[in-house]
């Protein structure tokens, strides 16, 4: 097993590391991962957890190789990167064989070369996949994985992915139109529209409304860096200059991001979520008009509208200011952690059956993520889901509008600030003053890794 100095991954948590480049791959032709045994750390709960489980207990049946996959959920995202980070500390010993990770997640683990380069499985003659299979994932989520600044280094796969949408009450908004208190119809697709219809659900509350009439409210907002995302990306900007490597978190954008978001508080057409998914059990009560959040979440919002107000619901793109919507595409991958090359080679195995089209058919279906394989999208199973789901074809239409949050290493305190930054700013903080700061203090923080 690779061994990793204290001193070395302190470094890359506190201070400065010079990532390693270049790393010389492996040669798995040779390798046999009979009887590998691949531990394998996920955030899974629930419907998920449960079909992830019959997907390993599958491959353990089936696969030639008797290699046994040991699925563990280990908390949430933020819960697996403390104890990814904290077993490279330890010297590697406790690290699992597959986890899940996101992008930015990944370029943390490999400043200390953590991760394998997955180039040399994807292509091996042997065990990797054809020109055609690699073709068969959609590019955006196939290329998002290879980092640049790890001399094109394949850090992950993804085997699923989600968007950022925004959650709306058709019946409300019908019958705000109606009542003459909005100037258009359907869902918003302006900060200005989402602005009027949110003003006006404040004072006309849904007449369907199982919850208190009294607490309507247009927009509930859950606070994290993706809704910061997401707005600035809906104001045809960017949180992050790729070509100069630095956050742009005081951009233009950012700015009219969260003057929108400061002015709907301020106007009292909106609140802060005080609760965990407060704002989905209030939009199903019908006493909140809009949110925003992850596409997986649309089962969750079914059952929230089904047990409460029983109305007719959707998604759309997030409101924007450009010609077309920029929807925030993102989604954890699984990487592979440098253990010995018999489990590495058994945990990519399991990775090809995991991202398989028969297998994302199911997955898809059951998570309510998107496949990453066209192939899975053109199977019957997925086409029945369409016709009988607009919504989830609605989000699946929203992807070819992608853009991504930065996959830079420190994101994840970054990510953290971001959202202080959103809680003062909805308090009524100076937001030019307080996203200066914000961005000072993620650069800051990027430029320590």
């Amino acid at each position: 097993m690779k061994k990793f100095s204290l001193f070395a991954i302190l470094a890359l948590m506190l201070f400065s590391l010079v990532p390693v480049f270049g790393q010389e791959m492996v040669s798995y032709d040779d390798v046999d991962p009979t009887g590998a045994t691949v531990v394998f750390w996920h955030q899974h709960t629930g419907a998920r957890a449960d079909e992830l489980g019959k997907i390993v207990d599958e491959f353990n049946t089936t696969n030639e190789w008797k290699i046994t996959v040991e699925a563990s959920n280990q908390g949430g995202y933020d819960d697996i990167f403390q104890k990814m980070t904290l077993g490279l500390a330890g010297g590697g010993e406790d690290l699992p064989n597959l986890v899940v990770a996101y992008q930015n997640q990944a370029a943390t683990y490999q400043l200390v070369d953590g991760l394998v380069d997955l180039n040399a499985l994807v292509d091996s003659e042997k065990w990797g996949l054809t020109e055609d299979e690699q073709a068969d994932f959609f590019p955006a989520f196939w290329n998002s994985d290879v980092f640049p600044t790890f001399d094109n280094q394949r850090l992950g796969i993804a085997p699923n992915r989600s968007m950022e949408v925004m959650y709306y009450n058709s019946d409300w908004l019908a019958e705000l139109k109606v009542a003459g208190a909005i100037s258009f119809d359907g869902a918003p697709t302006t900060p200005d529209q989402f602005k009027e219809a949110a003003c006006a659900a404040a004072t006309n509350p849904f007449s369907k409304a199982t919850g208190d009439k009294a607490n309507s409210i247009g927009y509930e907002l859950s606070v994290d860096a993706s809704r910061f995302a997401s707005w600035t990306f809906g104001q045809d900007g960017d949180i992050f200059d790729y070509e100069k490597g630095v956050y742009t978190l005081n951009s233009d954008a950012a700015k009219a991001a969260m003057a929108f978001l400061q002015d709907l508080y301020a106007s009292g057409c909106a609140r802060t979520v005080t609760e965990s998914f407060g704002d989905q059990t209030n939009f199903g009560a019908g006493t909140t008009l809009f949110t925003v959040g992850s596409s997986s979440g649309l089962p969750f919002y079914k059952s929230a509208v089904e047990d409460g107000a029983n109305f007719a619901w959707s998604l759309d793109a997030v409101p924007h200011t450009s010609e077309d919507p920029r929807q925030n595409i993102y989604g954890a991958s699984v990487s592979i952690p440098k253990t010995t090359p018999e489990q590495e080679l058994a945990a990519w195995l399991f990775v090809k059956y995991y991202t398989s089209p028969s297998i994302q058919v199911r997955w898809g279906i059951v998570s309510n993520y998107f496949p990453v394989r066209a192939s899975a999208v053109n199977d019957a199973a997925i086409q029945d889901i369409f016709s009988t789901n607009a919504a989830y074809k609605t989000a699946f239409d929203l992807l070819q509008f992608g853009v991504a949050e930065p996959p830079v290493p420190g994101y994840d305190p970054v990510r953290k600030e971001m959202a202080n930054a959103m809680v003062a700013i909805a308090d009524g903080a100076d937001i030019a003053s307080t996203l200066d700061a914000l961005n000072e203090t993620a650069n800051g923080i990027l430029e320590s890794q």
